[in-house]
């Protein structure tokens, strides 16, 4: 009698496994509880696209139209092979972190559901997972960059050393394109919508008031200039000699050989440089507007 009552604790064990496993409720058709779910194993989960928010911290503000309509013709025929990366929000949603062509040319393409990898993050390792992201991309414009390398430096603090490392940039890169931020707004669209590349616009930052930038930004615009006719262009614009006042000798009296080497300074470094030399001596004066030209200037001199 006392054998028979006596519970056997390892079936009561199994029978606690079996239940778990095999529970008598319907399984609710809502995506997993985030607990599961948020764990950084890397494996992709289904999920659906509509229950995925875009991201707030994205930095990209344009698509190619054609370039997406071609992904999600693949997408179409035959999915998507990379997954995106996503953070759990709660009740069934999530929020985009890397991957928003997929996610939008999945949508074009009628596609219920995207592979994912969930990660658990807080919203600042979220923003900074974007932005970098980005950064490491080849298709954002100049613009794009540049204000992605302006919001790590004011939301998380970073120095123009630390960004260049953790986006594989040379710092003199990010210091350029952190240059670009110094262009009136309306030269930085024309940036942005391609009339102007990020050579265009180094050229301008060496003109001093935003009129000039503005103005000249129109006419290399209106004539296609190339980047090394914008060069010729802005460097006449700065005429050095004649802005200080001075009375010069006829430009034939004016070594070639110094003139050129001048000239190539000035394109070279994106800053004003005059050259006086009589008989082989004399001094190398570069001008600079901001401490940001001037970290540059000595990031490319101690090069």
């Amino acid at each position: 009698m006392s054998t028979a009552k006596a519970p056997d604790p390892k079936r009561r064990a199994l029978g606690r496994g079996l239940e778990a496993l095999l529970p008598t409720r319907q399984a609710a058709p809502a995506p997993a509880p985030a607990a599961p779910v948020v764990e950084n194993s890397g494996k992709p989960l289904e999920v659906e696209v509509t229950a995925i928010d875009r991201n707030p911290f994205q930095t990209r503000t344009r698509f190619d139209e054609a370039a997406l309509e071609e992904l999600a013709q693949s997408i179409a025929a035959t999915g998507v092979i990379q997954p995106i990366i996503v953070r759990a929000l709660g009740k069934g949603r999530f929020q985009l972190i890397a991957g928003e062509r997929r996610w939008l040319a999945s949508q074009r393409a009628g596609k219920p559901t995207i592979p994912a990898v969930v990660r658990e993050v807080s919203d600042e390792q979220a923003m900074e997972m974007t932005i970098v992201e980005n950064l490491q991309r080849a298709d954002l414009n100049p613009m794009e960059q540049a204000r992605a390398y302006d919001r790590l430096s004011r939301d998380f603090k970073m120095t123009q050393d630390q960004m260049a490392k953790r986006t594989g940039k040379d710092r003199a890169s990010v210091s350029n394109f952190l240059r670009l931020l110094r262009l009136p707004e309306a030269v930085q669209g024309k940036v942005e919508a391609g009339d102007l590349s990020f050579g265009h616009a180094r050229a301008l930052l060496a003109l001093e008031s935003e009129a000039q930038m503005m103005a000249a930004a129109q006419k290399i615009a209106a004539l296609s200039m190339s980047v090394r006719q914008t060069e010729t262009y802005v460097k006449n614009l700065l005429d050095p000699e004649r802005k200080l006042g001075k009375v010069e000798a006829p430009a034939a009296e004016i070594d070639a050989n110094v003139k050129a080497a001048q000239d190539q300074l000035q394109r070279s470094l994106g800053l004003k440089v005059r050259i006086e030399d009589t008989h082989g001596k004399g001094r190398v004066v570069i001008e600079y507007s901001s401490l940001e030209d001037f970290d540059t200037l000595l990031e490319t001199l101690s090069r």
